[in-house]
């Protein structure tokens, strides 16, 4: 098994919480950790079983939970007094949290992996933590089996989806800053000649520099999503290309411009 596969075999075991007490910042990571050599004791809402299914998985040994095993929770929002601040929604790792500032917030129970990352930024403690629903309501093991799957599977797709939409607003913000300094560094007023010296050919090489960089980042994390298998990051990536590209364009021309006048 390559590694790459070692990983998925890993974090198909894991129940996809998103919740970070095993001290990295979601499962995935986690996997890769346990992949080189870290303790498979670290997942709570796993609990036994999915540490028995690493050890046997890994060739680690089943060493006792780092912290006592959790049952499946969903978390709920004392609407009546909720500020609307957004903390919670920001803090969400799966966006199963629905609102707008100064917006009464609630929870999507269905799409809630019960990671308690919410509840600390909350300013006025109106998050209580409870036994899922679709937990209680499980009435045999299969019933409970099946459940854990839907839970981790659902868990696995949004938080992909929400971190691959925030890495495109990374992306977007940066394009949009780049484009704006390039903007600044235009000659001002219809009409007006190139500006000439020293100066003017600095910044256009600055603002050249900052596109050529801005088309490398999208290019590495479009290589990067084609080794991880990953089309949402790529798709992702192919989307901002262009964008980038254009900017540099635009960067060259305006340089050649000031060197030409």
């Amino acid at each position: 098994m390559n590694r790459r596969d070692r990983i998925e075999a890993i974090d198909a075991l894991l129940p996809q919480t998103q919740c970070g007490k095993c001290g990295f910042d979601g499962c995935l990571p986690y996997a890769e950790a346990i992949a080189e050599g870290e303790p498979i004791n670290r997942c709570p809402p796993g609990g036994e079983r999915t540490l028995v299914q690493l050890a046997a998985l890994t060739g680690q040994p089943e060493r006792p939970l780092a912290e006592p095993p959790q049952s499946p929770l969903a978390a709920v929002i004392r609407e009546a007094e909720c500020i609307g601040c957004t903390k919670c929604i920001q803090a969400c790792p799966v966006d199963a949290i629905l609102g707008a500032a100064k917006r009464m917030h609630t929870v999507i129970t269905d799409e809630c992996t019960g990671c308690e990352l919410c509840v600390a930024p909350c300013p006025v403690d109106c998050i209580d933590l409870v036994p899922h629903p679709a937990w209680q309501a499980a009435e045999s093991e299969d019933e409970r089996d099946a459940y854990l799957a839907r839970r981790a599977e659902l868990g696995r797709r949004r938080h992909r989806t929400r971190q691959a939409r925030l890495a495109r607003e990374a992306r977007e913000k940066r394009l949009e800053r780049q484009k704006r300094l390039m903007q600044q560094r235009r000659p001002s007023g219809e009409g007006s000649p190139a500006v000439a010296g020293p100066m003017a050919t600095r910044q256009r090489r600055m603002a050249l520099k900052a596109a050529e960089q801005a088309v490398r980042r999208v290019q590495q994390q479009l290589e990067s999503a084609r080794r991880r298998g990953d089309s949402e990051a790529e798709a992702t990536a192919r989307s901002q290309l262009p964008e980038a590209e254009c900017l540099l364009a635009e960067a060259r021309k305006a340089l050649e411009e000031v060197r030409k006048g």
